[in-house]
This record gives C-alpha cells, structure tokens and sequence, in this order.
C-alpha cells in the first residue's frame, strides 16, 4: 500500500510538472510578449499585483482574456484559444500571484554547447536601464545606448559614471519609444560620427496622442558631450503616426560603406506596402543622408528615394555575411511568423498580404501565405519567439562557429545559433534560454561575444573556455 502511494505521488508530481510546462509555455506565446515572461509586465501591465481593475477572480481574468476589455489594448483571445486553454492561462496567472514576479534564472558560469563549454561572465549588472545598442571603438571601449534615452561608455568592462550630455529629446510614451540602436562610422577613428536611431515627435514628448516617427541623426561625443548633430533621416508631420508602437530600429554598415536601417510598421499594417510611408520598410543612405544614386525607388513619383525593401513588419535584426556581402535580417511577426529573410534591393517581404501569423486580437491577418512578387522566409517561427538582434561570427575564438548567424529572442528570452549553408539554415541549436530579453549582439574586437540583456538589465561577455573534443 505504502509503495502504491509513493508510486502515485511520483505520477502526481510528474503530472503536475508536466502540466506547469504547457501552462507556461502556453503563457510565453499568447501573453509573455506583452506582459512579460514571468507576469512582470513590460508593454502591457503586469500581472502580479494586488489591485485589479477588471477585477481578480478566475471568472472575471477569464473574461478579461476571452472578450478582451473595452477602450484598452487588451483584446478578446476568444477567437483563438478555446475555453480549456483560457482556463489554463487563468490557473497559471492565478498561482503565480504568491508572490512577487520570479526573477530570471540565475545565469551560470559556464555553458555547455555543441563545440564549447562557454565561459559567462557579468560585465555589468544593476547599472544599466533597458541596454539596447552596443558599439565599440576597441576592445576596451565601448558605446551603449539605453532606451529611457542615455549614452553610456563602457570602459574595461565597466559603466562610466559620468553621463552624456547633449542628447536629443525622445518620445517614451509609447510601450517601445526611445532611443534605439547606435552606429560608428566606418571611418570612426577619423571623423568621429556617431549615429543613433530614435523616437521622435515635434509634440509633446509627455503626450501618448503625440505624433510621432523614427527618427535618424549623427552627431560627435567630446568630453561627454554630445556635439554637432546632423539629421539624415526625418519625416514631416503629416507623414507621423499617432500612438505608434514597432519603431525599428536597428543599423548596418555594410562593407560597400552605405548604412542601412530599419522602421517598423509603427501597429499600421497596409501602409508598409505603401512607398510614401516610411512605416515596415528598410532603408539605405550614404553616411551623409544623401541617397546612393542605384537606391531601387529614387525614381518612383511618391516614393520615399531612401526605401531599400518594402513589407516589413519590424526588423530588429540586420547583419551582413561575411563571406558572401548578403544582407540577413530578422522580423517580428504577429502572433507566429517571426522572420529570417534576406534582404534584395526592391524586394517586397509581404506583410500584410502574406503572412504565416495571426493578429494579437486572433482575427486571421491573411489567409495567404505566398503570392507573386513578395519572397518568401528563409525561416519562419511560430509560435513568435520575438527575434530581435543578428550576429554573424567572425571570431578568432569562435573558430568553430565562423559565418554561423547568432539571433536573438524577446518574449522566449532565447540566444540561438543557426547553420547556414548555402543561404539555407540547416540546424539550430540553443545557447541561452530563460536568462532575459535578448536585445543586441556584437563581436568585440578581441573576438568575445557581448550579450545585452533587458529584464534584467545586464550586460554579458561570453568567451570558449575551451573547444569540446569529438569522441
């Protein structure tokens, strides 16, 4: 009888476990995105907490969750998941409220990959606000630029404690404002230019109805102080969005020496596919701002000349083979249909016409998933992990790894490694998961991986420790 009862006990718990998995995972791909892996909140409120306005018991989350709540952005599930799968997500959100949202999971010194035990090191941790750039001069400096707004040098693996001054004037009222990703010129060590991509209005910058647009400038840092702010990227007024969100933005200098970069659609999906909106494209300029003269639309009445790629939901990660110049991008998709795509001049990636993902609300997109004249993925994820930064490796350390792409992942706090072999994504494999939002990736001139992290804030430098040996 006793080891009857263990034997339940052990099938209970195995149960259990396996029951807590699906709710979470369930959990991460219908609400992580919004209101945080661990119920924290991020641009959705968080769902630990005391006070509920829409009220806390498992009928009123259930609705909540299947009808959506009126004048907010929180919209109806009904369409989507079905009752036993509402109730799961109400019995998770219910038994995580016995206490404050859990913390990511304690990052370990060393990680075992296919090629390498990994060697993780904090750089910084506690002194950073949301990271979302990483530059660097040499292997001891470096540039980060943090979304409420700030500039920061990174010094021998430390943050400098004297600010940046100077800095332009963002617009942080939307969930994903702010500053955004930072550049150096190719020809840093000579002229000393700087670009940052971020969020602007001519509005009130306190006001969430303001309009507002991704907005592109260059300036130089001398003592601390940001100087001589050129503009090469602005749209007017009438070409802003009200209370837009998926500004973009990331940057890539290419080999040729022209800077691409790139603007979401801003939660207005036909207008990607419109050439005289800036919103869900990707765009090339010269370092100064002019356009290169073989631009794909600087012809095209209507067309904004700076428009390299049209279709594009939100890219958040842009890299350039080292080996073959082709330019790789990632792309958040909706609810699934996160995207690896290359890019080609003039090409059109589809959203909205073609999609393999649904709508936040659960009503259907599309129902095409191809059509003539809009490529298709090299990969598409579903359900959405959120990929964000690309990196390709070309590290002396990583020998294993060369011309391998390193993407990272929002919403599943993921950092992958993915096989490329002729333009084809033949395996990938995990490095981290559950860690945190992984927001950039850079090589470090002495052939480190640099890892910035959001929730929690931190900054990670991660080296072989040694190359694992074939059997």
């Amino acid at each position: 009888m006793k080891q009857l009862f263990l034997f339940s006990i052990f099938f209970f718990s195995l149960e259990t476990d396996a029951f807590n998995q699906q709710a979470e995972v369930l959990y991460k791909t219908y609400c992580g995105g919004c209101h945080g892996a661990r119920l924290e909140g991020n641009s959705a409120p968080a769902l630990i907490k005391t006070k509920w306005t829409h009220g806390s018991t498992e009928k009123a989350i259930f609705k909540s969750i299947k009808s959506g709540i009126p004048n907010t952005e929180m919209k109806g599930w009904g369409n989507v998941l079905k009752d036993n799968q509402i109730n799961t997500l109400v019995n998770y959100i219910k038994a995580s409220q016995k206490g404050p949202p859990k913390a990511a999971a304690s990052i370990p010194s060393k990680i075992v990959t296919q090629d390498y035990v990994l060697k993780v090191e904090k750089i910084d941790s506690g002194h950073t606000s949301t990271p979302w750039g990483i530059e660097f001069v040499n292997a001891k400096l470096a540039l980060i630029s943090e979304k409420p707004g700030k500039l920061k040098w990174l010094v021998n693996g430390k943050l400098d404690t004297v600010s940046i001054t100077g800095l332009p004037a963002t617009h942080t009222k939307s969930s994903t404002g702010g500053f955004m990703d930072i550049a150096l010129d190719p020809k840093y060590q000579d002229n000393g230019w700087v670009y940052l991509a971020y969020s602007h209005t001519n509005g009130d910058l306190q006001d969430r109805n303001a309009p507002g647009m991704t907005k592109i400038v260059r300036g130089k840092i001398k003592d601390h102080q940001w100087k001589d702010q050129q503009t090469l990227f602005e749209v007017p007024d009438s070409l802003m969005v009200v209370r837009g969100d998926r500004w973009g933005c990331r940057f890539l200098f290419d080999k040729a020496g022209y800077l691409y970069f790139t603007i979401g659609d801003m939660g207005k999906a036909m207008p990607s596919q419109d050439l005289g909106k800036p919103t869900g494209k990707v765009f090339r300029i010269n370092p100064d701002g002019s356009i290169p003269k073989d631009n794909p639309f600087i012809n095209t009445p209507g067309a904004l000349p700076a428009i390299f790629t049209l279709g594009n939901r939100n890219v958040e990660g842009i890299a350039e083979h080292p080996v073959t110049g082709a330019i790789w991008a990632t792309e958040h998709g909706p609810r699934g249909g996160d995207e690896l795509n290359i890019l080609k001049k003039g090409a059109n990636y589809g959203w909205p016409v073609i999609s393999y993902g649904i709508d936040y609300s659960g009503s259907i997109v599309t129902e095409k998933l191809e059509q003539e004249g809009m490529e298709q993925p090299i990969v598409q994820w579903t359900p959405s992990i959120a990929v964000c930064p690309a990196a390709f490796v070309t590290s002396t350390l990583f020998a294993k790894w060369n011309n391998n792409l390193l993407v990272g992942a929002l919403a599943f706090e993921e950092l992958r490694r993915l096989v490329i072999v002729k333009d084809k994504v033949i395996r990938q494999e995990m490095i981290l998961k559950g860690y945190g939002r992984v927001r950039d990736l850079k090589i470090s001139p002495d052939g480190s991986l640099y890892v910035l992290l959001n929730k929690p804030d931190m900054i990670l430098r991660i080296t072989p420790q040694k190359p694992l040996k074939l059997k």
